[in-house]
């Protein structure tokens, strides 16, 4: 990203999509603001690597997870700010995939199965409180929270009707589950 928006501009989804890539900061974007965060430290990173291999290993042939991508929450229309969040990990069809490819534009929230954020330390609140609330209002079947401090931990959230997310509590060790899709994930391997 070279060129910032003029100050005070709200931008819409297209807006931020529109915008040239930036290697140097990772941003997102909450009801048309630009928000600018530290790139992750490595221990994330490696976390988010180890984390892709193992569910992407186990994924039926139609679905990919793809890490640290934009994803429209699609919580307004689009001629109006909008929000994006960068997660971690997003698993989407084969077909959400080939729509961005020929449309262009961001994948959609409507689109991802399960969304996994792994704590940092600057965003515990952030992916605790304020992510689980915008990606639950988005309507994303499932999220998983995972926080690398010892012992690595994940919170695995699914949506329970009008009352946003319901789960049962941090998992440590071993977590397995068939829904959306049957995993077995080694969680100390991800630290």
């Amino acid at each position: 990203m070279t060129a910032l928006p003029q100050p005070g501009k709200l931008l819409t989804i297209a807006d931020y999509a529109a915008l040239p890539e930036d290697d140097q900061r990772r941003w997102e974007l909450l009801e048309g603001n630009l928000l600018m965060s530290p790139s992750p430290t490595p221990r994330h990173m490696i976390a988010v690597a180890r984390l892709h291999s193992m569910i992407e290993r186990q994924l039926p042939s139609s679905l990919r997870a793809v890490p640290d991508v934009d994803l429209d929450l699609q919580l307004a229309p689009a001629d109006q700010p909008g929000t994006s969040r960068r997660p971690d990990l997003v698993v989407v069809s084969e077909g959400e995939l080939h729509r961005v490819e020929t449309e262009g534009g961001l994948l959609q929230a409507a689109a991802a199965l399960l969304v996994v954020e792994i704590i940092s330390p600057g965003s515990k609140r952030t992916d605790t409180v304020i992510k689980r609330g915008e990606y639950a209002d988005a309507r994303i079947a499932h999220y998983w929270i995972i926080d690398l401090e010892r012992p690595t931990s994940l919170v695995a959230a699914h949506l329970a009707g009008e009352f946003g997310y319901q789960d049962s509590g941090e998992v440590t060790g071993v977590f397995e589950a068939n829904d959306p899709f049957p995993i077995h994930l080694e969680l100390d391997a991800l630290g």
